[in-house]
């Protein structure tokens, strides 16, 4: 059974609702709907602050410099944390993030592992990747690339990548169990995975889980803590190490979760070198 604990047709219906909620996102900006409600880092409100005020960005784990130094349009406020920042990125390494949006994290990345570097989005809305492209393109980034594709299935070698990273985005899967394994799949020996999302802090009900605009919100679809690490150790991680993020450093744009005991943590693993 699947974290979404329904038939493929639920599974596929959760997945198209998501792509539908962050294509409209890619096209018209944070605002895009009134579907959003006032929860998630995806709400048309938060989203819309954490654009419009780069101190809400900082607050996430990104500083000044490096939000001054990404294409215009390429920070969506859709994270809740800075990924790039949980571990040292080294020069040649290449990098792919899981769900890409607007490119933000990949340019970031771009910088720290250089010329000699490559750095890899995948996302599943093709609005999402033609916007990526063309911040890739304004900015002149010529080791970062964009491909179209869903996370429980990467558009990627195995055994190809250094370091995963991703920003509140598995939590939207219907299938986490799938992109872990996916994660596990494409790293090296040794590589590394380090991402920021959100898990709950207690059960989430079914009919929480049930509610698409709460999933869509990056609410509903959190994991506990013991689910996220049993699941990754499943797939053949270990070093697995979840630190959440200081309630005092939360954003305002995040609060909406609290409701369902939902907060934004650090997540990192490694693949084991003999893998």
């Amino acid at each position: 059974m699947t974290e979404a604990e329904g038939s493929p047709l639920v599974v596929e219906s959760r997945r198209e609702q998501v792509r539908d909620r962050y294509g409209k996102i890619a096209a018209q900006g944070p605002c895009c709907s009134s579907e959003a409600g006032s929860q998630g880092c995806c709400s048309e409100g938060a989203a819309s602050a954490k654009v419009n005020d780069p101190a809400a960005s900082t607050q996430l784990g990104y500083a000044p410099e490096e939000l001054s130094s990404v294409p215009e349009g390429a920070n969506l406020g859709l994270g809740c944390g800075n990924p790039t920042a949980l571990l040292g990125l080294k020069p040649g390494e290449l990098v792919l993030d899981l769900g890409s949006g607007a490119g933000i994290d990949c340019f970031l990345a771009s910088r720290k592992v250089g010329s000699l570097g490559w750095v890899i989005g995948v996302d599943m809305t093709a609005e999402m990747i033609a916007k990526a492209r063309e911040n890739a393109r304004k900015g002149g980034y010529s080791n970062v690339e964009f491909r179209l594709g869903e996370i429980e299935h990467l558009p990627v070698a195995d055994q190809s990548v250094d370091v995963v990273i991703s920003n509140c985005v598995i939590n939207l899967s219907p299938e986490k169990d799938r992109v872990y394994r996916e994660a596990f799949r494409v790293l090296r020996p040794g590589g590394r995975f380090a991402v920021s999302d959100v898990v709950a802090t207690r059960p989430i009900t079914a009919e929480e889980r049930a509610d698409p605009a709460l999933w869509c919100a990056c609410s509903s679809g959190a994991l506990e803590i013991g689910r996220v690490r049993e699941l990754l150790g499943a797939a053949g991680f270990d070093e697995v190490d979840i630190q959440l993020r200081s309630q005092m450093t939360t954003p305002d744009s995040l609060s909406g979760q609290a409701s369902l005991g939902v907060v934004s943590a650090d997540i990192r693993a490694t693949k084991p070198s003999g893998a």
